[in-house]
């Protein structure tokens, strides 16, 4: 009887040990619950750990860092443009006891954090303008600036200028990333009192709602026809002016080949001028006779009919052959 006593006694020990021990690991921490009910603080430690056999139990929690996706919502803005925000946030448990109590575990904190984070990040976004939700700081307006410089310099050399889509960008005070801190801000001062901290919030998507869009889309192409009828203009410009150029040109080129051509000519009469003259001083009754013969080869053509008197001096050259 004494050995079957032993045997029994020494199995109770050993899964009284047994149920006493547990191992918390890495990334995990533990909370001793008794009955149901959390005691204690909790384990943070990895490592072996003992709790009383039989009546107490352990939880396990995560204490990594953990991830929570929101669903994309449609936010009215402060200009009342209404646009789809998906929000993105990573949080973690720091009170394991407060986290168990309140909520219990990681799908139930998971559902406060959807009321939580998506109340605040309407909030947040409906207290600013669109602008401000999607650009982070002013840059774009420095880059702007300086490509603006380049164009004026650019189109003062008489180069044609592509201007880029920039429309009235407003200059922001906020921006996107300190909205995101201003979420993450909010949504920690909630969440503490269910032993979860909030690290950071990201605005992981915005688009536009379908209507908003649409009116973006016509703002665009409306500000590209602009840009390319302006180009269009400064084509027509550039045109206008090496058109000019070439009349220009033209006119002085013919100006010039017109003056050369008169002083040749010029040249030449004043020599033909001069031979005639010198023909004539020689022998003016030959020259005389030379003139008169080029005036009947010019004049009497054949089938030509002249009426002239007997005393004609035109014929007296002819009277004079015939004579002869």
């Amino acid at each position: 009887m004494k050995p079957f006593f032993a045997i029994a006694i020494t199995l109770i020990a050993f899964f009284a040990v047994l149920s006493s021990a547990f191992v918390v690991t890495e990334g995990r921490q533990a909370i001793k619950t008794q009955f149901g009910r959390p005691i204690g603080q909790p384990v943070t430690e990895a490592g072996l750990h003992f709790k009383m056999p039989f009546i107490q139990d352990v939880r396990y929690v995560d204490k990594r860092i953990l991830t929570w996706d929101g669903d994309p919502n449609e936010i009215p803005t402060k200009d009342k443009k209404f646009i789809r925000v998906d929000t993105t946030a990573r949080w973690r448990i720091v009170d394991a006891l407060k986290f168990i109590q309140t909520v219990q575990d990681e799908r139930g904190a998971i559902t406060r954090l959807d009321a939580v984070l998506d109340g605040i990040t309407r909030d947040t976004i409906s207290n600013h303008y669109l602008v401000e939700a999607v650009r982070n700081s002013n840059s774009i307006l420095d880059r702007i600036a300086i490509a603006k410089k380049e164009a004026e310099a650019k189109e003062a050399r008489g180069e044609i200028v592509e201007e880029e889509v920039t429309g009235e960008i407003e200059k922001i005070k906020v921006g996107r990333e300190k909205l995101s801190a201003i979420i993450a801000k909010s949504a920690d001062e909630e969440t503490q009192k269910y032993g979860i901290r909030i690290i950071d919030v990201q605005l992981r998507r915005i688009s536009y709602e379908k209507s908003v869009e649409a009116k973006v889309y016509e703002r665009m192409i409306s500000e590209r026809k602009r840009i390319a009828e302006k180009i269009r203009s400064m084509g027509k410009a550039e045109k206008a002016k090496i058109e000019g150029r070439l009349s220009q040109d033209l006119q002085k080129i013919q100006s010039a080949g017109y003056m050369q051509a008169q002083l040749i000519k010029g040249k030449g009469e004043a020599q033909a001028t001069a031979i005639y003259a010198k023909s004539l001083s020689q022998n003016p009754s030959f020259y005389e006779f030379l003139r008169t013969l080029q005036a009947y080869r010019n004049s009497l053509k054949k089938d030509t009919q002249f009426i002239l008197s007997s005393d004609s001096e035109f014929l007296s050259l002819l009277k004079q052959t015939k004579s002869n």
